[in-house]
């Protein structure tokens, strides 16, 4: 039974520059990712532009030539998979992980008192094929964008209601309802508008949020001004129905009045967060803001071998991870494991 050094849960940028660093470290490695290849960028909508520079994206040293100052989805998708070309990383996709434990086994037999985890998976694919792998050393780079935060009000499971953002195309002429007060709700409103939507942005605060990219904000704003954006600020949304939504306004009053608008389609893009239930079943212990506690010079958890990496860490405040800084975790965290199988043998 094969026991690698290192699975890697996630192959975005964080996951892939560990990857990068553990074959340069010649670590017997593999990647797990439950979706495509960076798939969280793959979800952004097609004509998303980046908020940072080119180079600010780059990882194992690649260089990410772009002729635009921000970079597009499109541009770093196909960077990323130079990056896996280039360094010819072992990956496995489609495959989701169901569940990451030791192996009371497996790390009875080991040498040193080596812990062995166990790393159960499902393929995605309609074969649906179960395995367990095995690792000496686990790092969750599992990312937030996948999980979408939900508001659990009736009727979010309605067809009709989205977390993500995609095109403005097929409610052309529609009545549409964005929730949420960022980057996303304010750039897929103003898309919209732009595709002949008429939009409707509702947000539980009394105005924007402070990180609606620069060029973007006053945009948001002097549509919502003019009107050509219906605006509820201080609303939250108490029902969704198959043709309306019913909006709370006044918040925080306990007993604020309710109204009810037509609604085609509603997104509610209302941010993400990882998978905690995925890190607690492992036995990590979070914080109160629902982030992993980890050593900061490591990023080793509580459980001695089982390592965070990128917005995985960032519990609620996932402003404070972007690709920019989550990308040098993976080299901090193999450059720990590495040392330790050196002492090892």
């Amino acid at each position: 039974m094969s026991v690698r050094d290192l699975i890697i849960i996630g192959a975005g940028p964080s996951g892939l520059s560990a990857a990068i660093a553990a074959k340069r470290r010649r670590l017997d490695y593999q990647v797990i990712e439950q979706g495509t290849l960076v798939n969280s960028i793959y979800r952004f909508p097609p004509q998303m532009v980046f908020f940072t520079t080119p180079e600010l994206l780059e990882i194992g040293g690649l260089p990410f030539v772009s002729p635009y100052e921000k970079p597009t989805r499109s541009e770093a998708l196909k960077y990323y998979r130079k990056v896996v070309d280039t360094f010819d990383l072992q990956l496995t996709l489609e495959e989701e992980v169901l569940s990451v434990s030791i192996d009371d086994q497996l790390a009875a037999d080991a040498p040193d008192d080596d812990v062995v985890f166990a790393i159960e998976t499902r393929s995605s694919r309609p074969s649906g094929v179960r395995r367990v792998r095995y690792a000496r050393h686990v790092v969750f780079a599992i990312g937030y964008y996948d999980r979408p935060n939900m508001l659990n009000v009736p009727g979010e499971e309605l067809p009709h209601v989205h977390h993500f953002y995609t095109d403005p195309h097929p409610h052309y002429r529609e009545r549409v309802v964005v929730v949420g007060g960022g980057n996303s709700a304010a750039e897929a409103a103003l898309e919209m508008y732009r595709a002949g939507v008429h939009v409707t942005l509702v947000h539980r605060w009394p105005e924007l949020k402070s990180t609606i990219k620069y060029w973007v904000r006053p945009d948001i704003e002097n549509r919502v001004k003019e009107g050509s954006i219906a605006a509820y600020f201080n609303t939250t949304v108490v029902e969704i129905k198959p043709t309306t939504i019913v909006l709370s306004r006044g918040l925080p009053q306990p007993e604020a009045p309710e109204v009810e608008i037509a609604a085609d389609a509603v997104y509610l893009l209302t941010g993400y967060r990882a998978d905690s239930a995925l890190m607690t079943a492992a036995g990590v212990h979070l914080n109160d803001r629902d982030a992993p506690i980890i050593n900061p010079d490591t990023f080793e958890t509580n459980v001695p071998g089982l390592f965070v990496a990128g917005g995985a860490i960032a519990g609620v405040d996932t402003g404070t991870i972007f690709i920019e800084n989550g990308r040098f975790h993976g080299e901090k965290i193999v450059e720990e494991i590495a040392r330790r199988i050196e002492a090892r043998d």
